[in-house]
């Protein structure tokens, strides 16, 4: 019994590696997939997400099911994945490999329906990430852009931005001005006796 539990059926380094590959490869594909999946998980990707994870298992553990195996592969596939976030921060030329480049969805207003398509994003959820910005179309959006990680950033054009509190501060001090002016005026004019 100790045995099954402790004794790994196959090198300690040749889990590590088992691991590091079966990451890379995950990686890989989730590169070739595009950038929309990760953002918005639908249950047809949920159903290939957890059928993935079942068919990598055997290639991470290969004839090691003992606990000790299970707990090297899971401490070398969160390592990696700590180192591969750490480096990510650190190069830009790293990111761009592994995640990407953002996509123009949508420019002054209108929908590139060409990169739409490739990115199998739905008007469904073009339409959402308006309405999130508080726009009630696409023509009220300036730019709009998928990142690599999945998110829509839209960007209003000016005029249908909302006013910002130096907007509104702005737009006091001139009514201040027209108060005191239209009170100077109320002072200088002199007064008529009925």
């Amino acid at each position: 019994m100790w045995q099954a539990l402790f004794v790994m059926q196959i090198p300690v380094l040749e889990k590590i590696l088992r691991t590091v590959l079966v990451y890379l490869v995950v990686v890989v594909l989730f590169r070739l997939a595009g950038k929309r999946g990760l953002a918005n998980l639908n249950s047809l990707d949920l159903t290939v997400l957890l059928l993935l994870s079942n068919v990598v298992q055997n290639a991470i553990i290969g004839n090691d099911n003992s606990l000790l195996g299970g707990a090297v592969g899971a401490i070398t596939l969160v390592a990696i994945n700590a180192g591969v976030n750490h480096s990510l921060t650190r190069s830009e030329r790293f990111a761009h490999l592994i995640e990407g480049a953002a996509t123009t969805v949508i420019s002054e207003g209108r929908e590139l329906q060409g990169a739409l398509r490739r990115l199998a994003i739905r008007p469904g959820d073009l339409d959402h990430a308006v309405r999130m910005q508080s726009a009630d179309d696409v023509s009220e959006i300036q730019d709009g852009r998928l990142e690599p990680s999945g998110q829509l950033v839209l960007t209003l054009k000016k005029n249908e931005q909302g006013a910002t509190k130096s907007d509104i501060a702005d737009l006091q001090r001139k009514l201040d001005g027209i108060q005191a002016t239209l009170a100077a005026l109320a002072d200088a004019e002199p007064c008529k006796e009925p």
